[in-house]
């Protein structure tokens, strides 16, 4: 095996152990290193958010920290910075993740904050409030944000009576009407061990940084946790639909046009991601950088992503532009969407970005927390253990023809959203 592929992680050296309450553990040894980086995600995302009380994962995994196994926030956060060491939680549609870093001799501190935030919370009132405070801010500078609220506009276009059209951070009527019981209740009632996932890289044998896990966290369980939320089908939307917020002050637009795409788990996602790739990720942003930036000068910024998580996630076109210039530059989008969709893109577009994906992956695994965030996309999206070893050949599979039809699969310029936030226009 040469050393460039050796260094790529692949099942002879990924230890993966599912633990007898069903937290799996993924550990790499990486002995040319002093240091690890711990990750991991549980079942316990905005997915389980009543609809009076959005927000409640994310808030609720704010709080988690501040005051957890006996500890003051203040004391949590001290014995990190006296080893340098970090730790956080943060949460998502799906799952609430958790993450940080630390000497190799420090593993066991993490994992005692990891353990105790997670099974003994205390959500002091006092730190409520103050998170409470802070939440409200962030959401009063959302609303003053134009990409953020086209984002929102977009979700509500694109998955309506769908819960991808909730915000994860809820709203001002939502964050105000959640008390400290309801963070308690939803992770007695949400947070469990069915569904975790770990991973640890660096320092440590693999061995032991499994036996460490096991002696933390083997013996938690959660016999009221819920089953992982079943998403209900998505439906392509009947015709164009736009929606235009507006707000008071601005004096720039943002434009989403798209609709939903692939997920992780499709075997369509390969190449609907290299096709992105081409459309408005690569080259100063592909085609629709080229066409609405560069020629036509419309846009401060313009491109494409595509979202590719568990769920139907976003396949998106996004750009910044003068207010004046919104509907010119809709409309020369949407003309690059319907020539992406009906014609092969040319073997060089693809040829480059195919080097691109082949040439920047192992650039993402040179540390040991791209190397975490590798083994944990394996494990949620079922990808099998030696994904990245395989990789190439994957990415030189896709074909002109694939990205072609996933293009007009997902993007039909006839059945998209657009949305746009910007300032009131005069009328």
């Amino acid at each position: 095996m040469s050393p460039a592929r050796n260094s790529i992680p692949g099942s002879d050296d990924i230890t993966r152990v599912e633990l007898a309450n069903g937290i799996v553990v993924l550990a790499r040894h990486n002995p040319n290193s002093p240091a690890i980086t711990l990750r991991g995600y549980l079942q316990a995302g905005s997915l389980f958010d009543p609809d009076e009380k959005l927000g409640l994962a994310d808030f609720t995994a704010d709080a988690l920290m501040h005051g957890a196994g006996g500890r003051s926030f203040q004391e949590i956060y001290d014995s990190l910075e006296s080893i340098g060491a970090s730790f956080g939680f943060n949460s998502g549609t799906h799952t609430t993740s958790f993450g940080g870093k630390s000497l190799a001799e420090d593993l066991p501190l993490l994992l005692d904050i990891l353990n105790s935030s997670l099974r003994t919370p205390a959500f002091p009132a006092d730190q409520v409030q103050k998170l409470r405070a802070q939440l409200l801010t962030g959401l009063a500078l959302r609303a003053q944000d134009t990409r953020e609220m086209a984002s929102l506009v977009f979700d509500e276009l694109v998955y309506p009576g769908h819960p991808y059209s909730r915000p994860d951070d809820g709203n001002v009527e939502s964050i105000s009407a959640i008390v400290r019981d309801d963070l308690a209740a939803f992770h007695q009632q949400v947070y469990g061990p069915r569904g975790m996932v770990v991973a640890v890289v660096g320092g440590v044998p693999a061995e032991q940084a499994v036996e460490q896990l096991r002696a933390a966290l083997e013996d938690w369980t959660n016999p009221q946790q819920p089953a992982e939320v079943v998403l209900p089908p998505w439906q392509p939307l009947p015709e164009r639909l736009a929606k235009r917020h507006a707000i008071p002050g601005m004096i720039q637009s943002d434009l989403i046009v798209g609709s939903a795409g692939p997920p992780r788990r499709s075997p369509d996602f390969m190449a609907a991601n290299l096709g992105n790739s081409v459309l408005g990720r690569f080259g100063l942003m592909g085609r629709i950088g080229d066409a609405v930036r560069e020629k036509a000068g419309l846009a401060y910024y313009a491109a494409s992503g595509v979202g590719g998580g568990l769920g139907p996630g976003a396949w998106e076109i996004y750009a910044g532009v003068n207010p004046a210039n919104e509907q010119k530059a809709v409309d020369l989008i949407l003309q690059e969407v319907q020539r992406f969709t009906t014609e092969l893109v040319s073997e060089e577009e693809l040829s480059d970005s195919q080097s691109n994906f082949i040439g920047s992956m192992p650039l993402s695994l040179e540390s040991n927390g791209g190397v975490a965030e590798a083994l944990l996309n394996m494990e949620r999206y079922q990808l099998g253990l030696d994904h990245y070893r395989l990789f190439p050949d994957k990415v030189r599979a896709v074909t002109r023809e694939q990205v072609r039809d996933v293009a007009a699969k997902y993007l039909p310029a006839a059945q998209l959203a657009v949305a746009i936030a910007g300032p009131p226009l005069e009328s």
